[in-house]
């Protein structure tokens, strides 16, 4: 197996470039995971009405047909699991921030879903009484934690989208010494793992990248070699939250410092 690999860069018109040029390069399988699932609609659409197998990683692209497999984390069960910790970690109720990530992204919508799902009819106890999105980003997370401190005072919890704005709650609540309110991200990132370590976050929810990425190479190859067909179109896998005492499930530990 030759596998080519190409950086998007952040940039869908990056990954439109790389579609087109796999194209170009004949290549027998792509394997993606796509930025922006609207602008990386039409080049996905170009190579499978060219005859050349996609899987896509993550984010799910539903626009197009004939996609040959989608593996990703169950989103919606990720934000069930971390509002299910907060949950645990206060049986008695507590008064919450919820940091939700970019409007419009599936993962986003998702995630946020999830948290309701749990929060919802439990609402009596456990009151969001500030929610705004930071759209993923650590300076914008401080930003608005900042924002819901001055205006709400010290929740008892922050419930983080991504681990990104988990961090960015954190450096807030630092400023305040508010080291008690417990946060929680999304991603398992080395460098939220390695607060969670230190006990600055109180837990990361665990998607596994790496197991999505190698599933994904495996039907894409399967599929180029002898066309066949995945046991399965939608690959999702069940994420965890990781705390302090089962830090070792988490993928990347082996990356922290």
């Amino acid at each position: 197996v030759n596998l080519t690999e190409s950086d998007g860069q952040n940039s869908a018109t990056k990954q439109t470039a790389d579609i087109e040029a796999a194209l170009v390069q004949k290549v027998n399988a792509i394997v993606i995971s796509p930025l922006d699932v609207n602008a990386l609609a039409p080049a996905i659409e170009e190579a499978v009405k060219a005859g050349v197998p996609v899987v896509t990683i993550d984010r799910r692209v539903d626009g197009v047909q004939g996609i040959l497999a989608h593996v990703g984390a169950d989103n919606v069960k990720g934000g069930e699991a971390e509002a299910s910790a907060v949950v645990a970690a206060f049986p008695n109720g507590a008064k919450l921030f919820h940091l939700q990530g970019q409007p419009g992204a599936g993962p986003a919508i998702d995630r946020n879903k999830g948290v309701h799902n749990v929060l919802d009819p439990l609402k009596d106890k456990y009151q969001i009484i500030y929610e705004q999105t930071a759209n993923f980003a650590r300076a914008e997370a401080l930003t608005v934690t900042e924002a819901g401190l001055a205006a709400n005072g010290k929740p008892d919890a922050i419930i983080c989208a991504n681990d990104d704005m988990a961090l960015g709650a954190l450096e807030a609540c630092a400023a305040r010494n508010f080291s008690d309110v417990k946060i929680y991200g999304f991603d398992a990132l080395p460098e939220a793992l390695v607060a969670v370590r230190d006990g600055k976050l109180a837990g990361t929810v665990e998607q596994f990248p790496g197991q999505q990425s190698r599933t994904a190479v495996q039907i894409a190859v399967a599929y180029a070699k002898d066309k066949t067909e995945p046991k399965e179109k939608l690959v999702l896998l069940t994420p965890i939250v990781i705390g302090k005492d089962n830090l070792d499930k988490a993928e990347r530990l082996n990356e922290t410092k």
